[in-house]
């Protein structure tokens, strides 16, 4: 992912848990498996923790 974007793997990681939590958008655009953070402000595990389809 990092090759392909200028600012990296992490900004692209970042959209990808907003997408994934069913709190921050109105639909989950992103199905994700793992911990995507809570609404408590808790955050994301680390990208080898995560999976995203």
């Amino acid at each position: 992912m990092g090759k392909y974007h200028p600012h990296g793997d992490y900004a692209i990681y970042e959209s990808m848990v907003r997408m994934a939590q069913p709190f921050s958008y109105r639909a989950m655009l992103v199905d994700g498996h793992g911990n995507f953070g809570s609404v408590d402000g808790d955050g994301a595990a680390a990208m080898r923790y995560t999976e995203a389809r």
